[in-house]
């Protein structure tokens, strides 16, 4: 609602009479056309306020948010201290719901930005294991393996970066802070993070 179309409306609530001109040039107008900006201005800050009331589009009361989720805490310090890295920091730690299965563990890791898939690993057992398979010990039946990128790039965004962030940053310090964070105690994670494909010839 611009301050126009509150000016308007306020003329429209007026009694009908010769006292109440709506002449652009009468006083009256000029004294709605000084009150309209102000009823404007109150208008945009409630829509602000729907737009603050979710995580993803925070940008006022993103430090309410993180006060209310306990953040930042040991994994957030690893966080290239970006706009959307706070969001994605904040969003991850509200919706998280718990669990110990495969799709919710690459799903936390998609809400920071990471593509992953994880491996189990399994003794061998005389009987059910077949040759060739590989001979891990019981106490690999505590180990997972998380296969990411070797490197994870975060980009400048319009509209979700601010100035004077960096137009890019990457690392996996978030990703494993954050999964060793959640996982089972009695378990361990080993992270993979398979070469780069070698750069084309001439590149």
């Amino acid at each position: 609602m611009t301050p126009d179309d509150y000016r308007r409306q306020m003329q429209a609530l007026l009694p009908r009479g010769m006292a109440w001109s709506l002449s652009p040039l009468s006083w009256l107008t000029r004294l709605l056309s000084a009150m309209a900006p102000e009823f404007a201005r109150i208008h945009a800050r409630v829509l602000d306020l729907i737009r603050e009331s979710d995580p993803r589009t925070t940008f006022e009361m993103l430090g309410e948010w993180e006060r209310a989720l306990g953040l930042p805490d040991n994994c957030s310090n690893t966080l290239a201290p970006t706009l959307q890295g706070r969001r994605d920091d904040v969003l991850t730690k509200l919706i998280s719901i718990g669990g110990q299965s495969r799709a919710y563990y690459i799903a936390v890791a998609a809400r920071l930005g990471y593509t992953i898939s994880i491996e189990e690993f399994a003794p061998f057992r005389v009987g059910r294991s077949r040759v060739f398979d590989a001979l891990y010990s019981e106490d690999w039946t505590w180990v997972w393996r998380v296969n990411g990128p070797p490197v994870s790039i975060r980009y400048f965004r319009t509209g979700q970066s601010r100035v004077g962030e960096p137009l890019r940053y990457w690392g996996n310090s978030v990703l494993e802070c954050r999964l060793n964070l959640i996982k089972p105690a009695h378990t361990h994670i080993i992270f993979s993070y398979p070469d780069a494909e070698p750069p084309p010839p001439g590149g």
